[in-house]
Formats: C-alpha cells, structure tokens, sequence
C-alpha cells in the first residue's frame, strides 16, 4: 500500500467528515473528474463545489468503517465505508425529505496526482437508499 495516497484519501474523508469544505475542496485538482452515482460525470472544482453545496443542504452525512486501498505506485485508490446520514432536503427526483435516518454501504475510487484528487468516481445502491428514506 502507498502511505501517501492513503493519506490523501484519509485526509479527504477526514475535511468531508468535519464539514470543513475549504480543506475537502483544496485536497481537489482545478480539473478534478467527478463521475457521479447514477448521474452525469461533471469536470472542475467548481462544478464539483456546486456540487457539495446542493448535497449539504439536503444530506447531513458520516463516513465510518472506512477501508482504503491504494496502487502501489499511488495513482489510483479505492475506499469502502458506511454512510450514516439524515435526509434534510428534497433532492430533485427523489422522495420527499422528513429527516429520515439511513445507513448505506458506498465505496469510491480514486485518481491521484500532484498530491491531489484527479477523478472520484462513487458508488452505491440509490434504490436502497431510496426504500430507506421512503418508509
């Protein structure tokens, strides 16, 4: 395992954890690749910024039982974790928003260069998800 591009995942976690949207952002290249769940693959900082923004006002969430693996030359890493969340905010498409509780399995998968975040790509089971929140 490359302990540095571990760290640069921990570190990424950790930001996105803490709520502290400076320090997620920073750990991202300008032209970061962000392929998202059952959605479009939307490219730079920005957009991904956007992003973020939408999700924290709908989603209050925790990354825990975090497992990350990386290449041995450290360009690519994947993570697998548990997302304990709270569904604050209709997202659009989706079920109304009632402060439902839900606990998804996820995972994620890394391109690293520069010490940074070039393509996320994330995964998870949105019907799952969606059963969940609909209860």
């Amino acid at each position: 395992m490359n302990q540095a591009a571990k760290k640069i995942v921990e570190n990424y976690y950790a930001a996105f954890n803490a709520g502290d949207m400076d320090a997620f952002l920073a750990l991202l290249t300008d032209d970061v690749i962000h392929d998202i769940n059952e959605g479009p693959r939307e490219i730079g900082k920005e957009a991904f910024r956007a992003f973020m923004n939408r999700m924290n006002g709908s989603y209050q969430e925790e990354l825990v039982d975090m497992t990350i693996m990386t290449s041995a030359d450290g360009t690519r890493a994947a993570a697998e974790f548990t997302v304990l969340g709270t569904y604050l905010k209709a997202d659009a498409g989706l079920p109304p928003a009632r402060g439902q509780q839900y606990r998804l399995p996820a995972g994620a998968f890394f391109e690293l260069r520069d010490g940074k975040v070039a393509r996320i790509s994330n995964y998870y089971n949105l019907q799952n998800w969606i059963a969940q929140v609909s209860q």
